[in-house]
């Protein structure tokens, strides 16, 4: 950096460890512009440290890395000259022409890295919308408010969001010295997570149209898992029908709360619960009420019940859908871009 005559500075964005990181920087302090900004919230998460270390940035042009020197810093001077000619974000690419992946990595981190670009494909179009290591321009970026990362992927955040023109340069990826790693099971549920929200964001409707048909067709298995419980453990088939549709609409509520629209509603769960209650009747007179009227007046439904299960089912899901999208939860706009 020295060599480029600027003026910087080093932030190290810490969640609150005790392993002698400040220890460290404050003997460093006396001899270069380092600094730590520690972040005491819960939960402790790599993109939320990201923001904010930015947030505390005193320039605009900032360069975001692993401070366990897997990225290479020599390659920061060519980061910058990208955002010199005019891109919003410069990527440090292990996978673009020249890049280099650590030879070290198992052959399931491997397939686990090919695995996590391919499902990002559709929302950044590069070689490695996965990396860590990148320069930005603050003053591109969107709010930083209005951001959504979970996780470690935070430039997969910025450069959906912000919509951002992005430069690739080629890196040599190197594993850690010291450490471990901290991926495992639960942060690639988190990806998977994050991926469904940027998704959401970038396509919208259609996006959450299959993520309720899916947690729907999880449901229907709980409604027919119980229709048949009930009808065995000896009740009519239609009070069979009527009491299975509720372990299925809470199941649905649960999952819908918890993935598909839960993170657009800022209310408790008692105005939502006493909105699903009603919408939950309304499906329940198109669900249940169908099933009753093909079964009572059509002898081939009668004979099989199982096709009248299924269509006053389908005909309940299109009706909860509408009334859980423009009924049960609420979605706010948020403003794109900042003028910092």
């Amino acid at each position: 950096m020295c060599d480029m005559d600027v003026e910087w500075e080093l932030i190290l964005a810490d969640d609150n460890s005790d392993d002698g990181t400040s220890t460290l920087v404050a003997e460093l302090t006396c001899r270069l512009p380092i600094r730590i900004e520690t972040r005491h919230e819960l939960p402790r998460d790599l993109s939320r440290s990201v923001l904010f270390g930015i947030r505390r940035a005193r320039f605009d042009r900032i360069v975001v890395m692993d401070a366990d020197l897997s990225h290479p810093p020599e390659c920061i001077a060519e980061l910058l000259r990208r955002l010199d000619e005019g891109y919003d974000m410069a990527l440090g690419s292990r996978y673009a022409p020249g890049g280099i992946v650590d030879r070290e990595w198992s052959a399931w981190r491997f397939t686990a890295s090919r695995a996590a670009r391919w499902l990002a494909r559709p929302l950044a179009d590069y070689a490695d919308p996965m990396s860590g290591f990148f320069a930005i321009d603050r003053r591109r970026l969107p709010d930083l408010h209005s951001l959504q990362p979970i996780g470690y992927k935070i430039a997969l955040e910025l450069m959906v969001r912000g919509r951002l023109r992005v430069a690739e340069v080629p890196i040599g990826f190197r594993d850690r010295y010291q450490g471990i790693s901290k991926m495992g099971v639960r942060q690639q549920i988190e990806y998977l997570r994050h991926l469904y929200r940027l998704y959401d964001f970038r396509y919208g409707g259609p996006v959450r149209l299959m993520c309720f048909a899916l947690i729907g067709a999880s449901g229907f298995i709980v409604d027919v898992a119980c229709y048949f419980t009930l009808q065995w453990a000896g009740l009519e088939h239609r009070m069979a029908r009527l009491c299975a549709f509720w372990p299925a609409v809470i199941w649905n509520w649960l999952l819908n709360q918890r993935v598909t629209f839960g993170r657009n509603c800022s209310e408790t769960h008692l105005p939502q619960w006493t909105r699903l209650i009603i919408s939950s009747l309304i499906g329940f007179v198109f669900n249940v009420g169908s099933y009753v009227a093909l079964t009572s007046f059509f002898d081939v439904f009668d004979r099989h019940r199982l096709l009248a299960l299924v269509l006053g089912i389908g005909l309940g899901g299109v009706i909860n859908f509408l009334l859980v999208t423009l009924y049960i939860y609420r979605r706010h706009s948020v403003p794109v871009r900042s003028s910092a």
